[in-house]
């Protein structure tokens, strides 16, 4: 997950490779729970936050190669889109001033970034959607130049077998294709990650299941997509959140579209 890979062609051989090596995988994960084998020590938690680069104007630039050599620092890295770049914060003991001690750490490293950014005439911005954000945008071409973007792109791409239809409804109508899992590259997040015992997990999962709505509902900052507004009222929706699980979807729905506001499906435009 989130290694780096060769430029390669991956075949059906290939595929079904992948899927028993998979099964096997899981096969093991199960033995290992039912064994006991995962450390049972003390809670941990990490911290990644993926950014837009803008420049004067606030409108995306596609800089993240520069900005990442301005910046020379191996917590930050490049994420899909060329006008997105990300920070992973070290996980530490879950005790005491841990989570003051992050902010203090990621307050620095934020700084020097965004030095980094300015000096190759860029800034950074932490928003879920960029408003200034365009259809344009968000094509193949402005995808990070690295393999493992492409490699995804094209496995999705070609599992979906037709172009992704985006549709969501609030107070203007977006209704757009994609050929490439670009749009995904709109949505940022701060993403906090927990470690917990394997006899916990269940509870933290149903836990974080439960609040994920409330969450969504309190922080939600995205009411714009490729310059509609699609903030759904009175009911806030998040349309951060249609584009992302579009990209990701690999299934064969009608026309392969995200639903829209009123559809049957799990993903609606007014989930908040």
């Amino acid at each position: 997950m989130g290694r780096d890979v060769p430029a390669i062609v991956v075949s059906q051989a290939d595929r079904r490779r992948y899927r028993e090596k998979v099964r096997s995988c899981l096969d093991v994960l199960a033995r290992m729970l039912r064994d006991s084998q995962f450390p049972t020590g003390p809670e941990q938690v990490g911290l990644e936050i993926e950014f837009y680069l803008v420049d004067e104007a606030g409108s995306p630039t596609m800089r993240n190669s520069d900005v990442l050599a301005a910046i020379n620092d191996p917590d930050w890295s490049p994420e899909l889109g060329r006008f997105n770049i990300e920070v992973n914060m070290a996980p530490r003991l879950l005790a005491g001033d841990a989570l003051a001690t992050l902010e203090q750490l990621l307050t620095g490293s934020y700084n020097r970034a965004d030095a980094g950014a300015r000096r190759s005439g860029a800034r950074l911005a932490m928003i879920g959607i960029l408003p200034s954000l365009r259809e344009y945008h968000a094509t193949e071409k402005a995808m990070s130049p690295n393999p493992r973007y492409q490699l995804l792109n094209e496995q999705i791409c070609a599992a979906r077998g037709e172009e992704m239809q985006i549709s969501i409804e609030g107070p203007e109508l977006l209704l757009t294709h994609a050929a490439s899992i670009m749009p995904e590259a709109a949505c940022t997040s701060v993403q906090c990650h927990l470690q917990v015992s394997p006899d916990l997990f269940g509870s933290y999962w149903n836990a974080a299941q439960a609040v994920a709505g409330v969450q969504v509902a309190l922080a939600a900052n995205s009411p714009y997509l490729f310059g509609r507004d699609l903030w759904v009222r009175p009911v806030r929706g998040e349309p951060a959140v249609l584009p992302l699980a579009a990209a990701a979807d690999r299934g064969r729905g009608p026309g392969g579209r995200t639903r829209q506001r009123g559809d049957t499906g799990t993903v609606r435009a007014d989930a908040a």
